[in-house]
């Protein structure tokens, strides 16, 4: 499989050591999985002052980022990722890297856009800044925007991390026992089960028995209804989207039918 390239343009490049530098991304970053290009607008600036920002028209409080030195950008790094498509001999028919806005205007992400994301082989995010980007920019060059939460944080920088951190998980190698990623909460539409580690009576609180007694089907069986009812308890929208799926079997329902009648019980 060939190594993601993921073109990052942000005004604060350096925060992204922390994710070359650190666990599963880190790891991967050392095998080759995945490769990442860091580009700050600035450079791209033809002023003294290297401005990336100017105020709204209309008035307003804060500044927006400028429209021309991110286009700049952008066009270098379409030419940077033609450059190694010929270099690494790629197919002509690569599909070119689509261009995704952090921004809090976005569609959320979702475990299946990830694993999307995670089937490509190039992907440029665009972090902004200040009250947001020229609409003009976004309209001509960006193909999607992203957004993490219901939330606003002071940049798309923690944003573009979380996205790369949730897309390297999936690549092949990244993750020693890849059944633990395909098991993550979302996966398959279901909330993630509840985990035990040593000791078995932890002041006073015990692991469950069915984990103890090595019987990998009740295992099994007892991690899924587990899921189940976490996901009822905490999410049930989204027990909804998993029927929609066709992720949800009959016993599964009558793990469901059987939770809400316990629940109706006095």
């Amino acid at each position: 499989m060939p190594t993601l390239r993921i073109d990052v343009v942000t005004i604060f490049p350096e925060m992204f050591d922390a994710l070359v530098g650190h666990g599963i991304s880190g790891r991967a970053a050392e095998r080759a999985l995945f490769q990442m290009h860091r580009w700050n607008p600035r450079d791209l600036t033809e002023d003294a002052y290297r401005r990336v920002d100017d105020r709204p028209f209309g008035g307003g409080p804060g500044m927006v980022m400028l429209a021309e030195p991110l286009a700049r950008t952008l066009d270098a790094i379409s030419e940077a990722q033609l450059e190694e498509r010929v270099r690494s001999q790629a197919r002509a028919d690569v599909k070119k890297a689509p261009v995704i806005y952090l921004s809090p205007r976005g569609a959320p992400l979702t475990q299946q856009r990830v694993c999307e994301l995670a089937e490509l082989t190039e992907l440029t995010l665009l972090c902004g800044r200040y009250e947001g980007i020229d609409e003009r920019l976004l309209r001509a060059r960006v193909d999607e925007e992203i957004a993490i939460g219901d939330f606003v944080v002071s940049g798309g920088e923690l944003p573009a991390m979380m996205l790369i951190d949730a897309v390297v998980r999936w690549l092949p190698g990244a993750v020693q026992d890849f059944a633990s990623v395909q098991e993550d909460s979302f996966t398959r539409g279901l909330l993630d089960c509840s985990h035990y580690t040593r000791p078995e009576d932890w002041r006073g609180l015990r692991v469950p028995d069915v984990l103890l007694g090595g019987h990998h089907e009740r295992i099994r069986e007892w991690r899924r209804q587990e899921a189940l009812l976490t996901t009822q308890q905490r999410r049930p929208e989204l027990l909804t989207s998993a029927r929609k799926q066709g992720w949800l079997d009959s016993a599964d329902e009558r793990t469901l039918s059987r939770i809400g009648d316990q629940a109706k019980a006095p």
